[in-house]
């Protein structure tokens, strides 16, 4: 900032949202963390528990991580877009391990219990969401971390890297909440229909799950709420669109 101006502000109310949907995002994973300590015996790697890994995991990195990292460029407005961009990617990275980790615990506790895998519509839609989130995180980090594409390429990339990140943001909700789903008729088919305690609290998850979905879904969309390009930017971007494809930066469009 230059002397003497103000220091730069959020728009209004983009903070509140924000902080909200922390609150909604805590709340899931402490909410998750009840379900599986009171009513499905906690979570244990190397034990017959090793299965509650997953959805904890799963809500963790493929929801929780997810969201906040599709919210940095809203809440890092006014930083340097390199760091952004880090930080973008590396929560993005991190939601990938953690996921990850949910993955093996639900295929090795299969195999423990010899129970078939890849068989429901939550393992086909969860199975890719996971591949295609994964595709995603690569393709993000080649064109927009690391050097070597093209500014136009980069452009005309960028729709597409913002609208499957949202996709899979919907597609990741939807594939817990068809776990959710999935696992109270398992476990608890016979009593679910009597509005017992865990399929209230199990299905209280899912009402928590969809609106943390919504509350990121609409601080994204909002476009006064999207990030400025800093004018130190936006001379980077001219200067790399000469050197890559030898524009004047004060000709083309």
């Amino acid at each position: 900032a230059m002397d003497g101006a103000p220091p730069p502000t959020s728009p209004t109310g983009l903070s509140a949202y924000v902080a909200v949907s922390q609150l909604l995002g805590l709340t899931l994973l402490a909410t998750t963390g009840a379900w599986l300590g009171r009513y499905r015996g906690g979570v244990a790697w190397h034990s017959p528990l090793q299965f509650n890994a997953h959805p904890l995991c799963m809500v963790l990195g493929m929801v929780f991580l997810q969201g906040d990292a599709l919210l940095v460029y809203r809440v890092f407005r006014h930083e340097a877009k390199r760091s952004t961009k880090a930080l973008h990617a590396l929560l993005h990275g991190l939601a990938l391990v953690i996921a990850l980790v949910g993955i093996i615990a639900v295929f090795e506790s299969h195999r423990t219990k010899g129970i078939p895998d890849m068989y429901s519509l939550h393992s086909w839609c969860g199975m890719a969401a996971f591949l295609l989130y994964l595709l995603q995180w690569l393709l993000g980090c080649g064109f927009f971390l690391f050097p070597g594409a093209s500014f136009s390429l980069r452009g005309r990339y960028k729709p597409q890297h913002i609208f499957f990140g949202i996709a899979l943001f919907i597609l990741s909700i939807t594939s817990c909440l068809l776990g959710i789903t999935e696992m109270l008729l398992f476990k608890i088919s016979d009593s679910y229909s009597h509005f017992v305690p865990e399929g209230i609290l199990a299905n209280t998850l899912g009402v928590l799950l969809v609106a943390f979905g919504l509350l990121v879904g609409y601080v994204l969309t909002r476009e006064e709420w999207k990030r400025p390009p800093l004018a130190e930017e936006m001379a980077l971007s001219m200067d790399f669109k000469t050197l890559t494809e030898g524009e004047s930066p004060g000709g083309g469009s």
